[in-house]
């Protein structure tokens, strides 16, 4: 009876001393395999990418700033009211309606010089409109107002705005992301791996300028034709 019992016990530390060998093998290749895993999940490579897209402007708004001045309030004022209509006329031989154009503000401000008390009144009309096309025809003809008499202020110049950005902004993300996979494929490449996923993304702002660089500056006339830009930044993988 003593020799089963003893045999029993030594067989049951064979099999425990053969488990937790099984044991350490299996967690030791887990272990290893885990810090290679860890390694390949740290190589990654950092790239940017940019989308650019040509557009037309839809929108179009000029602020027209106009003065008149004398000694005798009444005549100021009726010469204000001549230029707006003078104003109003020049934009509707153009085929823009009336509703296009909005009161933008006036002021009156009265002076003293040499005895003689002057009146000024400045007023403001803004124009706002989608038809591009007409826009530019009236800022190609506005001398037309200076013969008949308006004299426009500085800082009277149109402006082209695009509105629909946001139309064409998941595109443009995704042009984005594509020219960035370009250039890590291109490092995979010479570093003999491959790209994986993204590991994770940053968007860019998006900036709509003048095309060509040309207009926006100070006594430079906008154009209507922009150029839409954004640089992603992604993180991808590298297997």
């Amino acid at each position: 009876m003593t020799r089963d019992i003893s045999d029993s016990l030594r067989w049951y530390g064979l099999a425990a001393a053969a488990i937790l060998a099984v044991g350490l093998m299996v967690g030791g290749y887990l272990l290893g395999n885990g810090l290679v895993r860890a390694r390949h999940a740290d190589r990654s490579v950092t790239v940017r990418g940019l989308a650019e897209r040509d557009v037309t402007a839809d929108l179009a708004t000029w602020t027209l700033t106009y003065s008149e001045q004398g000694t005798n309030l009444q005549q100021v004022q009726a010469s204000i009211d001549r230029d707006t209509a003078t104003i109003r006329k020049f934009f509707s031989d153009l085929g823009i309606p009336d509703e296009a154009l909005q009161p933008a503000g006036a002021g009156v401000n009265q002076s003293l010089r040499n005895g003689v008390q002057t009146v000024t009144i400045n007023q403001r009309l803004q124009l706002r409109t989608t038809d591009i096309a007409k826009a530019r025809k009236a800022v190609a003809s506005q001398f037309d107002l200076v013969r008949q008499g308006v004299v426009l202020q500085e800082g009277s110049g149109m402006e082209y705005s695009f509105t629909r950005l946001n139309e064409i902004k998941p595109e443009m993300v995704a042009e984005a992301t594509r020219d960035a996979r370009a250039a890590a494929e291109q490092f995979a490449k010479d570093s003999d791996t491959q790209v994986g996923g993204i590991k994770n993304a940053t968007q860019g702002y998006f900036s709509v300028q003048p095309r060509d660089g040309d207009g926006g500056g100070y006594g430079v006339a906008d154009t209507p034709y922009k150029k839409v830009r954004v640089v992603t930044t992604v993180n991808f993988y590298l297997d």
